[in-house]
């Protein structure tokens, strides 16, 4: 047992490379790769370290037992250990330089890693899956563009479904894969977007409570072969804790900066951006993922966020903004979009930085997609009111129309509204159960018809009552009853009609694609707006009723004269609701309103949604 004399696993170039911060594939050669010869290469940084080993299954844990060589000028550490083979244990034996004790850490590029609690890393061998989902990396550049529709389903995987009958445990990713394609086929989403499932304290490994690497790749390619494009939550935002992860590697801040507290990544040292940037470019290369969406984007650019006097220190500038992590940003959406032009990146920034969606060329911070935060707090304020009172709250409805093409948006109804004390979002209606529905069904409404991208959390979109706990399964049992599986009757319809409807989706990011009819019926608390397409006759006009007040012979502006067809009625029966509307759709009459040349007398449903699209060669 023993290290033996390997030729140099890292060439004097990739040292150099990784020593400059220029080499974003580094994953390649630092971590644990098994050889094919048999036997693993290892190689970890840690400049300030006075001695590293390698311990693990292979070599009983003993620190004498293969010792690293270190590369002074890169700080890199690394041995060839002939007895470590894939699926065994390990960790590193750290002492620092400082003449600190020993720590045993785990790897920071280990592609696999122990569940929770444990933290050893686990040797693998990522090229042993085949994938199947060619035809889908064909043409996932046609998916991901901002004309096309994108409906997103956010997942936590742990709590999505459990098996009760087995102390409740959590599906594997095998178990859930097929479960999850077929639900979010038939549900019409076009994405789902994974909650945090990277290893606690791992960038490079995704989490092992649902099985191995190759596991995670087959729930991706069980997706993609059902058409559905896959959103990480990556989070360079989160600096990882606990004794065997980053912080202090080395016996001293190495990946997190020195400047802050609590901790966060030094986003302005070369080898702290490479370790993050390869991150992100290896699950979008190795695991097919689609897009990553990025978290606390705020925490990032704003040294003070969160933090008291005393925790921070101003920049160069004397300023509280975070110089290095916004050139991190900008460097990461380059080298993104340069290696998968076919891919997305996603901020969820609620601090309205400028042009976080723009390129980084015209000033902006690269992304392709932000998160409207702030649309999400209008509509909510507005329909958590009771009715009586929505009138002096207008202008929660129609402010985020006013910069909503300033970003290219996703509007999102996250896990965030319905943790920590939010409750659920059907128990946040005002009313009685119907009402509460109803209302419920009128969000959904105006999400899809509101220009920006869709996002709904699970069990939002069949109407759970409980507020969500990561620790239990969603509440399915009641899909039996008729208002909850006409919710999600109603959200599946609503999917459906977005993606078939280019007037819904093709002008999201651009303000031709929206036009207001009417904006100020605040004493009846009706809105009416176009959505249209780059087809100048292609468009839906979405009227919304937002009491339960019925409004007979209500009349709308009108672009087109004909016959407009009620596409879709929250109040349907067959959604809940109570069987009020306009028998299949009106014919247009040549009276001007609200500035269009025609207009359409309607019964507005109470607290009720109506979608309609002129047919021209239909008639009453």
């Amino acid at each position: 047992m023993g290290t033996i004399e390997q030729p140099p696993w890292l060439g004097e170039e990739e040292l150099h490379r990784f020593e400059e911060g220029a080499d974003s594939r580094a994953y390649e050669k630092l971590g644990a790769h098994p050889a094919e010869s048999g036997g693993t290469h290892f190689a970890v940084w840690a400049p300030n370290a006075a001695q590293v080993a390698v311990i693990g299954e292979f070599n009983a844990w003993c620190a004498e037992a293969n010792p690293l060589s270190l590369d002074r000028y890169a700080g890199v550490w690394e041995a060839f250990v002939p007895q470590a083979q894939p699926g065994a244990l390990y960790k590193y034996r750290i002492t620092p330089l400082s003449g600190g004790p020993p720590a045993d850490k785990a790897d920071p590029y280990a592609f696999a890693a122990e569940p929770r609690p444990q933290s050893a890393s686990i040797i693998c061998d990522l090229d042993t899956y085949q994938w199947n989902d060619a035809e889908w990396m064909a043409h996932r550049a046609a998916y991901h563009a901002l004309d096309r529709p994108i409906s997103i389903y956010q997942v936590d995987l742990a709590s999505w479904r459990r098996v009760v009958e087995e102390g409740n445990r959590t599906l594997t990713y095998r178990e859930t894969a097929p479960l999850l394609a077929d639900y979010v086929h038939e549900a019409g989403y076009t994405h789902v977007e994974f909650l945090t499932p990277l290893a606690p304290g791992s960038f490079y490994a995704p989490a092992g409570r649902f099985g191995s690497p190759a596991d995670c790749m087959y729930l991706v390619d069980c997706l993609h072969q059902r058409g559905i494009g896959v959103i990480l939550d990556w989070p360079p935002a989160h600096f990882p804790e606990g004794e065997a992860g980053l912080r202090n590697f080395d016996g001293a801040p190495l990946y997190e900066d020195p400047r802050v507290t609590p901790p966060q990544f030094d986003y302005g040292r070369p080898q702290v951006r490479e370790f993050l940037t390869g991150s992100a470019l290896f699950w979008l290369g190795r695991y097919h993922v689609d897009a990553l969406r990025l978290d606390a984007v705020a925490r990032m650019v704003y040294l003070d966020y969160g933090r008291a006097p005393g925790q921070w220190t101003p920049n160069r500038h004397g300023g509280p903004e975070n110089l290095e992590a916004l050139a991190f940003l900008r460097q990461l959406n380059e080298q993104v979009y340069a290696a998968f032009p076919d891919c997305q990146t996603i901020a969820a920034e609620s601090d309205a930085w400028p042009m976080v969606s723009r390129p980084t060329y015209a000033g902006g911070l690269g992304f392709g997609l932000l998160w409207n935060t702030g649309w999400t707090r209008g509509i909510l304020e507005y329909l958590v009111q009771d009715p009586i009172h929505r009138r002096h709250y207008h202008h929660q409805l129609t402010f985020s129309t006013m910069s909503a093409f300033a970003e290219n948006f996703v509007l999102p109804l996250s896990y965030q509204e319905v943790a920590c004390g939010h409750g659920s979002l059907l128990a946040r209606m005002p009313g009685d159960e119907w009402r509460r529905f109803a209302n419920l069904r009128l969000l959904f409404a105006w999400q899809f018809g509101h220009p920006g991208k869709k996002l709904l959390f699970m069990g939002d979109d069949f109407g759970q009552w409980n507020e969500w706990r990561p620790d239990a399964r969603l509440d399915w049992h009641l899909l039996q009853y008729p208002l909850h599986a006409g919710m999600a009757r109603w959200v599946r319809d609503l999917n459906t009609f977005y993606r078939a409807q280019p007037s819904l989706h093709q002008l999201d990011c651009e303000s031709a694609g929206f036009e207001w009819v009417d904006a100020h019926d605040l004493e009846r608390c009706v809105a009416a707006f176009l959505r249209r397409a780059r087809d100048p006759d292609d468009a839906t006009l979405l009227v919304f009723n937002f009491t339960p007040v019925p409004r007979a012979n209500y009349r709308v502006g009108a672009p087109q004269a004909g016959y407009w067809e009620e596409c879709l009625n929250s109040d349907a029966p067959l959604y809940g609701g109570s069987g009020q509307g306009n028998i299949g759709g009106v014919e247009a009459a040549p009276l001007p309103l609200h500035g269009q040349p025609f207009s359409l007398s309607l019964t507005l449903p109470p607290l009720g949604a109506l979608l309609l699209r002129p047919s021209p060669d239909r008639k009453l």
